[in-house]
């Protein structure tokens, strides 16, 4: 039995759908990510799962009940879900141990353990007003916590973090589910920290689903290009003649649909240049790899690169395989 079963939820707002006919379901221990543009409806479909917003239709069903909005109970929210919105607050000029003493429902050994996960422990004698906005957050995390829920819903908590505490926060991330067993819905708009931490993408546009699947899957084949463009670089092949020789070098059978390619898939050779070949147009270094533009039967191909130093005016192989070629439907 799965978990969390969201069934057909929708909600209207002056004639215009927030959510329309949404419908996904989540096992325990099942790592789910929501993406969408901003106004996709994601917030406010992890604000019904927690029973803070009322849908028009639909229902949501968590651990074998149905869950109840805030017109059907006097006080919103439902037992075993917690939610970190993005306006998160703590009280002020309190020390951090006092405000987790006050919500703590967990023993001595239990919540020592809490703190470890959180990145919290040497926290304690710290004022709320001392604290950075990473080791905000993760208090904030740590207190939701202390009532061992089953669900953990988290609205963009890596916004507004610099480098250091985000990688904190993702690990912290990856510890609740791992090491405390808590089930967790995660949105965020940064590809890389839906792509490396999600069982499941669930790819939202209008207050709609429009792709869910393995990260991969989502990766490499989208459904158009709106979700190809949620999670990074890609070549839009148009061109009859670009597609017929992309389509040749790579084995496959070339189709009248637009082709998509992404550009890491194209191998480059700096060295052998008989076969499919373009002249570099320009580079941009991003230290690990650089991302070049090649001129190719007529138009401009992206490719990301570790291989060699290509220079504009370059003359330069390319090859690819058959699975890196996907064929978007529309």
């Amino acid at each position: 039995m799965s978990l969390l079963t969201v069934s057909g939820i929708t909600l209207r707002e002056k004639e215009k759908y927030i959510l329309n006919d949404v419908s996904f379901s989540q096992q325990k221990q099942q790592k789910i990510a929501l993406a969408g543009e901003t106004g996709a409806g994601k917030s406010t479909l992890l604000q019904t799962i927690a029973g803070l917003v009322q849908p028009d239709a639909g229902e949501v069903w968590f651990d074998g009940r149905k869950a109840k909005g805030p017109a059907e109970q006097l006080m919103p929210g439902n037992p075993g879900i917690s939610y970190l919105s993005q306006q998160f607050e703590l009280p002020k000029f309190l020390r951090v141990e006092q405000v987790l003493k006050y919500a703590n429902k967990l023993s001595a050994e239990e919540a020592h353990t809490l703190f470890e996960v959180c990145r919290i422990d040497h926290l304690g004698g710290r004022r709320t007003d001392q604290l950075s906005g990473g080791e905000r957050q993760r208090i904030a995390l740590a207190k939701l916590l202390l009532s061992s829920p089953q669900l953990l819903l988290l609205d963009e908590p890596f916004s507004n973090l610099d480098m250091v505490h985000k990688n904190i926060l993702k690990s912290v991330i990856q510890d609740i589910g791992e090491k405390l067993q808590i089930t967790c819905i995660l949105i965020s708009h940064d590809p890389l920290d839906t792509l490396s931490w999600a069982d499941e993408i669930v790819v939202m546009h209008g207050g709609q689903i429009v792709q869910k699947g393995p990260p991969n899957h989502i990766y490499n084949q989208p459904v158009n290009e709106y979700v190809a463009g949620l999670f990074g670089t890609y070549n839009l092949i148009t061109s009859v003649a670009q597609a017929k020789a992309l389509a040749a070098a790579a084995g496959v059978k070339s189709k009248r649909k637009t082709m998509l390619i992404r550009p890491e898939n194209f191998s480059l050779d700096l060295v052998n240049t008989g076969g499919l070949s373009g002249e570099v147009q320009k580079v941009r270094f991003f230290g690990s790899y650089s991302e070049i533009d090649i001129q190719f039967a007529g138009s401009i191909v992206k490719v990301r690169t570790s291989v060699g130093r290509a220079t504009p005016g370059d003359t330069v192989g390319l090859s690819l395989t058959a699975d890196a070629v996907w064929y978007l439907e529309n």
